[in-house]
């Protein structure tokens, strides 16, 4: 990252940047933010090499076969159709895609992978001009291409294939594409993508996988980026509530679907927790998924993995519902208490770090001069933007006076303290009615 940030014990940091601790209490402009941005390494049959993509959900709607090979309602894309049932945009990176192209004597796949073998080429001679070939690319069942030409040469490169060079046109139904084979999702696969992927924003990522030595590489780069360079978001694994950090959200309960990892209900939960809004929680969520949920828990095994650190599914009625909208945290100390645990408290203060810190970073870093006006309009900026969370409830109780822009050890430096009251949503409800 080119900028410092993350937390200050003492005011000795090197780099330019934001540093902001939140602790417990004891006992470019200030605007909110778009939620709804979430990152996955993905495993896929079809796609990019080597980069991260960005799909919005509509992209995801009109154009899944040309981006992951398959049409939007194919069993193959039932995770990211959960992925995006609250996700506005996906950062994705494909794991293996370091495979074969399928290929025939006419083309070749632009992508790595097994689903170039179902891609084939149709020669015909076109009904009007028989000196003119259609030429058509088919994916599966679908024509993704067609083109009307005298020979190859004047064939243009598509979605699917590249055509090469000196082939002759023959008449044929369909021409297979043949050798098409993905590569390995290893750890330096996985390596690769965090590599990538740590100059991006986003609110939660997401890995479905299994091993605890590649979820214990994901804790790791979460809490570094959180900790140690105040990048804020969220990442959501399968069953690593040991993670034992509010950075890290542990799904309990698997999918119980034929062919698909039992980790399946990361995507949901990934998506729902990026675009759950900063003054709402996810508790009592119902699941609208296409996963079949293993939901047998008792009460006592419930109220276990609460205090575990668990984000747990349960029956109510004949809904699949969130239980509570809680990340790993277990472990309590004098600056982060009980309230860390909540989702909705870490979706706020994440919201503030990287809010100010973008306004900080665009508007003042560098540019504007460290005296008594330049402090005053930073701490008017802060003002306006925790107005603004205390207009949409996120936070209550706000003063201006709880805020404070000071000038630091340095003649560069400020520092800001800030006080705020995360509002959460009700949970509980204890009711005495008195019959007379």
């Amino acid at each position: 990252m080119a900028l410092g940030g993350g937390t200050f014990l003492v005011q000795n940091k090197e780099l330019p940047g934001t540093y902001i601790n939140f602790v417990s209490k004891a006992a470019a402009n200030a605007t909110l933010s778009e939620r709804g941005i979430v990152t996955m390494p993905l495993e896929m049959d079809w796609g990019a090499v080597g980069e991260v993509f960005p799909v919005t959900n509509a992209d995801f709607q009109k154009n899944s076969m040309e981006i992951f090979g398959y049409a939007y309602t194919d069993e193959k894309l039932k995770g990211l159709r959960d992925l995006f049932r609250n996700a506005e945009v996906l950062y994705g990176y494909r794991l293996n895609g370091g495979g074969k192209k399928a290929a025939n004597a006419l083309a070749e796949a632009v992508y790595p992978g097994v689903r170039g073998n179902d891609l084939r080429i149709a020669v015909q001679v076109n009904a009007d001009n028989e000196s003119l070939f259609d030429v058509k690319t088919i994916l599966g069942t679908s024509v993704v291409d067609e083109q009307t030409v005298a020979g190859a040469d004047e064939l243009t490169a598509n979605a699917y294939v590249k055509w090469k060079p000196g082939a002759a046109l023959e008449a044929s139904a369909g021409m297979a594409l043949t050798g098409g084979e993905n590569g390995e999702a290893d750890g330096a696969a996985y390596q690769a993508y965090l590599d990538k992927i740590e100059s991006y924003s986003f609110h939660t990522m997401g890995a479905v996988v299994t091993d605890d030595m590649t979820k214990a590489l994901f804790a790791a780069f979460v809490k570094r980026l959180r900790n140690e360079m105040g990048v804020k978001f969220q990442l959501v694994l399968y069953d690593y509530a040991k993670a034992d950090d509010p950075g890290v959200i542990s799904v309990d309960n698997r999918v119980m679907d034929e062919g698909w990892s039992e980790a399946g209900l990361v995507y949901w939960v990934t998506g729902a927790c990026a675009g759950c809004a900063v003054n709402r929680s996810n508790q009592n969520k119902k699941y609208d998924g296409e996963f079949a949920v293993d939901t047998a828990y008792t009460q006592i095994q419930l109220k276990d993995a609460v205090k575990a650190g668990k984000f747990v599914f349960h029956m109510v009625g004949t809904d699949v519902r969130v239980l509570e909208d809680i990340n790993t945290m277990v472990t309590t100390s004098e600056t982060q208490g009980d309230i860390f645990k909540d989702n909705q408290t870490i979706r706020v203060i994440d919201q503030i770090g990287n809010d100010i810190a973008v306004l900080f970073n665009t508007k003042y870093l560098g540019s504007m001069p460290n005296d008594a006006a330049g402090r005053v309009s930073l701490w008017s900026d802060i003002v306006a933007h925790h107005r603004q969370m205390e207009q949409i409830r996120a936070i209550e109780g706000f003063s201006d006076s709880d805020i404070t822009v000071e000038a630091g050890d340095t003649p560069k430096s400020v520092v800001v303290r800030d006080a705020v009251t995360v509002v959460s949503a009700m949970g509980k409800v204890y009711m005495t009615v008195t019959i007379a």
